[in-house]
């Protein structure tokens, strides 16, 4: 029984894992669909190659950072247990690098391909998995200090914090570190329209998310024993919730619409073990408005070109995800409790407060030494020719 309940665990994270490894093909996608047809090799190649750096960053200092574990022994001891630990690393890498593919959406369409990636191994290399250590592994008694003052520990089930609120907050200095794209803000206060290249293609990089997500949601549990149907009802219910608040708020934009469902599953992942699927449903909600609300801000009136909107995404949803479970997660709204507002309030200020130091000097030492951004000529001609050397649809193709 042992050994069938160690592979049966074995087998659920690695399922989990498979799942979350096909959202990123939804980060690519999504990002294809936003960016201008000139920009759209580098959005598909950029999710690629930041993939394998943030798994080589992660697997050889990352996950030890995060837990205190490493690989460097002999195959046999890593096979042990079906290999569970090994299988755990690969779910866990895919949250790991789901940040530089979050920040990837933000500085898009004009951001230099080499210092991004020199930026993704510090980032899931060190400054992601700090946190993650903090948050998930008990590093420094932090949580055991936020019990004591509050009467919990901070709870994030699946990550709005940890992951996307983390990632969407490094991603704003990056963004105001890196600057607009070229006359999107005219010197007659005018803006210029960047209008995504394909819906079809941003509405397949949502699905693929969406679906993705209830990987990423249920299979947190990280074990088949603690597996909750609670979990996909409530991811079900933020999703429906985020789509229909971003559909009224949005007035029928596709853009928003299939953001929409992306903003509820953000804000739901720290307490979707907990809530009452009502309480998901609302929480959803208020994140699909926020999206609309905050991306609308963000672009007309403070003028910060962030391409995807991941700052409002994932940052501020990601941060209303964390201070919701401690509202929604309690006993009182229907939830099953275990947690409180003050935990959850200080572990999400804390995990903001981290990312933004965190953003601002990686970015800001890589701005200062190597550049951040293409040159004019570069940005004008795409960073398709700039960078690889081939556009999406080539306008002269072999006849023969």
């Amino acid at each position: 029984m042992e050994a069938l309940k160690q592979g049966a665990d074995a087998l659920f994270i690695l399922l989990g894992g498979i799942m979350v490894l096909a959202m990123h093909a939804g980060f690519a996608f999504l990002e294809l669909g936003t960016v201008r047809r000139k920009n759209q090799v580098n959005a598909l190649v950029k999710i690629l190659v930041d993939f394998s750096v943030s798994t080589v960053a992660y697997f050889l200092v990352g996950y030890g950072v995060a837990y205190g574990t490493h690989f460097f022994v002999g195959a046999e001891e890593l096979a042990a247990r079906n290999g569970y630990e090994l299988v755990r690393f690969f779910f866990l890498l895919t949250f790991a690098a789901a940040i530089p593919a979050i920040i990837s959406g933000g500085i898009a369409e004009r951001a230099r391909f080499w210092p991004q990636l020199m930026a993704t191994a510090v980032i899931v290399g060190f400054i992601y998995p700090f946190f993650e250590g903090i948050a998930w592994n008990q590093h420094f008694g932090v949580q055991a200090w936020l019990k004591s003052l509050t009467g919990a520990e901070f709870h994030d089930f699946a990550g709005s914090v940890v992951v996307h609120a983390v990632g969407g907050w490094i991603a704003l200095p990056a963004v105001i570190l890196l600057g607009a794209r070229a006359n999107r803000y005219r010197k007659d206060g005018g803006i210029s329209a960047h209008p995504p290249s394909s819906i079809p293609f941003l509405a397949l990089g949502a699905w693929i998310l969406t679906v993705g997500w209830f990987g990423f949601n249920v299979m947190s549990a990280q074990t088949l024993d603690k597996m909750s149907g609670l979990v996909a009802v409530n991811s079900l219910m933020a999703m429906v919730g985020g789509t229909l608040a971003a559909l009224v708020a949005g007035k029928n934009d596709p853009g928003f619409v299939h953001n929409g469902p992306l903003a509820g599953l953000v804000a739901v992942c720290a307490g979707s073990d907990l809530m009452h699927p009502l309480g998901a449903l609302v929480v959803g909600a208020v994140a699909g408005a926020l999206f609309v609300t905050m991306f609308t801000w963000t672009q007309n009136k403070w003028k910060i070109d962030d391409v995807l909107g991941v700052w409002p995404l994932h940052g501020l949803c990601g941060t209303w995800g964390g201070i919701a479970a401690g509202i929604f997660g309690s006993k009182a709204m229907g939830g099953l409790g275990g947690v409180t507002f003050g935990a959850q309030l200080l572990g999400t200020a804390m995990g903001v407060a981290w990312a933004l130091a965190g953003g601002a000097l990686v970015y800001g030492v890589l701005k200062k030494t190597l550049g951040l951004r293409l040159s004019l000529e570069e940005e004008y001609e795409g960073a398709d020719l700039s960078i690889h050397m081939i556009s999406a649809t080539p306008e002269r193709e072999a006849n023969w």
